[in-house]
């Protein structure tokens, strides 16, 4: 199972609710049944569909990814994309567009099952974020999320985890009780995937994780999509939280799960 892919995706579900009805604690209602999937589901499966359309040669996979990611936002074009991308959405020749924003980090975990290496890890998060997200904070912040998404597939510990991070990427100086109060919606990578990634570094299991990343208030589906990713990597997803959040794609969204499982386990056997 593709376990940082359905983090990601429980993750989004769980926080759409609360993205702008900010909850400032963990005690909050999980399964809400007026949940549902925003643009970060959608473009989490995009680029795993792109993946798995390049069949094990990534030359072309930045090409892949504008064809995936047009051809799902498109079929859902009312997700919740932020207006610059939405335009790249349907732009006849979408060009990036110099952003820093979380979605390059939000939509990067597939990638972290089909590298081969860690350095290969960067490269294909490169390929499928420079096409839209090519400040360079928004390669690191979708970099330093496919690493530590990587990282956590390969058995590491959070310390280790953490210790990458801090030395390559963010200066992690800060705990989720101290943020808490004063954090509001930011949307650049260098003010939300740090963030994210604390709540995954303080989580006792995967459901804590979530409630850790959306009780800090923000951008909660992504913040919660982000850090769900990892966490979904290192603790895998309790059943009844997957079936919660596959209850709530349509069967589109379900098939195209399937087919990209399908298409890594094929890989990997």
């Amino acid at each position: 199972m593709m376990e940082a892919i359905y983090g990601a995706i429980c993750g989004d579900i769980v926080g759409s609710v609360y993205e702008w009805d900010n909850i400032k604690t963990k005690d909050f209602d999980f399964f809400d049944e007026f949940s549902f999937f925003t643009d970060d589901t959608v473009m989490t499966l995009a680029v795993g569909w792109a993946l798995v359309y390049c069949r094990g040669n990534y030359d072309n996979l930045s090409d892949e990814a504008i064809g995936a990611m047009r051809l799902f936002g498109l079929r859902y074009p009312h997700s919740g994309y932020g207006e610059n991308f939405r335009e790249w959405l349907i732009s006849d020749n979408p060009e990036p567009y110099n952003s820093f924003g979380n979605g390059a980090a939000m939509r990067v975990s597939p990638v972290a099952y089909f590298a081969k290496s860690l350095e290969e890890v960067k490269e294909l998060s490169y390929k499928v974020t420079a096409v839209s997200h090519n400040h360079p904070e928004g390669i690191k912040g979708a970099e330093a999320t496919a690493v530590a998404v990587y990282l956590s597939l390969q058995g590491k510990s959070k310390e280790e985890i953490k210790e990458y991070i801090t030395k390559n990427y963010y200066t992690l100086d800060f705990t989720l009780d101290e943020i808490r109060p004063t954090y509001g919606f930011k949307v650049s990578c260098q003010d939300s995937v740090p963030q994210a990634l604390e709540a995954f570094f303080e989580s006792t299991d995967f459901e804590d994780a979530i409630r850790n990343a959306i009780s800090i208030g923000g951008d909660s589906d992504t913040i919660a999509a982000i850090c769900g990713s990892v966490a979904g990597a290192f603790y895998g997803v309790p059943d009844n939280i997957k079936k919660f959040a596959l209850d709530k794609l349509d069967d589109t969204l379900r098939e195209k799960l399937a087919e990209i499982e399908k298409a890594y386990a094929e890989k990997a056997a």
